[in-house]
């Protein structure tokens, strides 16, 4: 790959993956904007690597928390950092479930439409700024319980139709459920932690079975991911402490819009999610 596609890849992954704006919204631009060829399931593999090495990174706190909640679960011990971690497993379940039907059925293969995605940047876009301005702010993760829990799995489920943005349905879950924009935040991080790594396992197995190899660029384009995953995290952070998700939802709008003026300009059949 030429190293501007693997920069624009690592940057438009990393960032996408965590603010509550589609990353496949993005991804489906690359090839239509650039004519370059698609990237390879390796790379999809590395990009993923990264992601999930940034949310590591910057909450290695609540990830160490759960670890040590996990392992006093298995000695008989049950802390509040052990009910979380049993709540976020649990929570994941449904977007297994539903990974797994897609996968079956090929219903994954026939979301994969530019249309779809541009309406779900709108109408999911939409519902975040209602929950965002309706919703009231009275919880922490700290009261999580296992019902609100599922609810926000069963959103994170959702997210499987491209354009819906895992993070930011799982945040508009949240904050329809009451909690602050920062805890929303960091609910959904944390949520997203096994989901990812369980695409990526399910691409690392594709991968395999196509024989592709694990090249310089895909190593590089992961590594560069981390970066750009790590400064998106770090930025949602510090802005939602400040400000509320209007502009994420506006921009999402603007996007879905976007999508559908390309589409009807007849560039719909070169717009197919990979």
């Amino acid at each position: 790959m030429p190293i501007e596609q693997i920069i624009l890849l690592a940057v438009i992954q990393g960032i996408t993956e965590f603010l509550p704006i589609s990353s496949s919204g993005h991804l489906i631009l690359v090839p239509v904007l650039t004519g370059w060829a698609d990237q390879g399931l390796v790379v999809d593999v590395m990009v993923h690597m990264g992601s999930l090495a940034a949310v590591f990174a910057y909450f290695w706190r609540d990830v160490l928390g759960l670890a040590c909640g996990g392992l006093n679960l298995l000695r008989g011990r049950v802390t509040p950092q052990g009910k979380m971690a049993i709540y976020i497993l649990l929570a994941t379940i449904p977007a297994v479930l539903f990974g797994l039907f897609l996968r079956k059925t090929g219903y994954g293969d026939a979301l994969r439409l530019a249309e779809v995605v541009a309406w779900n940047a709108i109408i999911w876009g939409s519902a975040l700024y209602v929950a965002d301005r309706f919703g009231p702010m009275k919880y922490v993760m700290e009261d999580m319980k296992l019902p609100k829990a599922l609810i926000i799995g069963l959103a994170q489920a959702m997210a499987l139709i491209p354009g819906t943005s895992r993070s930011g349905i799982t945040m508009t879950a949240a904050r329809m459920l009451g909690f602050t924009r920062t805890e929303a935040a960091r609910f959904s991080f944390l949520l997203g932690i096994p989901a990812i790594l369980g695409a990526g396992i399910l691409v690392i197995g594709d991968a395999v079975e196509a024989g592709e190899p694990i090249t310089l660029d895909a190593i590089l384009t992961g590594g560069l991911t981390f970066f750009t995953a790590l400064a998106a995290i770090a930025v949602l952070m510090a802005m939602v402490k400040r400000m509320s998700f209007l502009p994420f939802a506006i921009y999402r709008v603007i996007l879905g819009c976007g999508l559908l003026w390309l589409i009807s300009m007849g560039m719909g059949d070169f717009m197919i999610v990979n």
